[in-house]
């Protein structure tokens, strides 16, 4: 059976430029969530081959994430936006996050006596 490892062909500052503008466009993204909820914090995680995710939490209380392709990007992004981030999703960070009946319904639904999915 064939080695089926995917190759990446762009030069490398073609690929420099490729990694900046996507940093750049996270970072107008997360630009836009600190705008629309008085400011916000956020947190990296890294999800695999998927990439990292950047989860923000807002001043007020609400929440979002964005996909990068890579840590490094996430990094440069958040970086980009000026925004605090923390090593951990936990204790008074995690304490900002405000959710509402939808988050309750999708999140434990069926198992706290949510409607159920039939």
């Amino acid at each position: 059976m064939a080695d089926t490892q995917q190759v990446d062909e762009t030069t490398g500052s073609a690929q420099d430029a490729k990694a900046e503008r996507k940093a750049a466009k996270l970072a107008q993204r997360i630009g836009a969530f600190t705008k629309e909820h008085g400011g916000a914090e956020g947190h990296l995680e890294y999800i695999g081959q998927m990439g990292a995710r950047v989860v923000l939490v807002g001043a007020d209380g609400g929440w979002g994430d964005l996909v990068a392709p890579t840590y490094a990007i996430a990094e440069q992004a958040v970086k980009k936006a000026g925004i605090t981030v923390h090593e951990a999703f936990d204790g008074e960070f995690a304490a900002k996050v405000k959710t509402g009946p939808y988050e309750w319904t999708r999140m434990a639904g069926i198992q706290v006596g949510g409607p159920g999915n039939g």
